[in-house]
């Protein structure tokens, strides 16, 4: 029978033991890197969608509000930055 690969993470070398210990197996273990691009996909849904949501859901006078915010931190915020 040949050794798995330690994995360097403690949380996965525990859980690994804990496997070889048990039994079981851990191919239905999802890779990070799979779940990673997941995660980013989801991500950037919810960030093409954000701007454009925010902004419809201004009012026109928190629009204004906003924009002489801007404004002002423009004109008086530190330069060089």
């Amino acid at each position: 029978m040949n050794k798995p690969k330690r994995p360097r993470d403690v949380n996965q070398l525990a859980k690994s033991i804990v496997d070889l210990a048990t039994q079981q197996n851990s191919e239905a273990i999802i890779s990070m890197a799979s779940m990673s691009s997941y995660a980013s996909e989801l991500g950037r849904l919810g960030g093409l969608k954000g701007g454009k949501a925010r902004a419809k859901a201004l009012t026109g006078r928190s629009t204004v509000k906003n924009s002489k915010k801007l404004a002002a931190k423009t004109r008086w915020g530190t330069r060089g930055k």
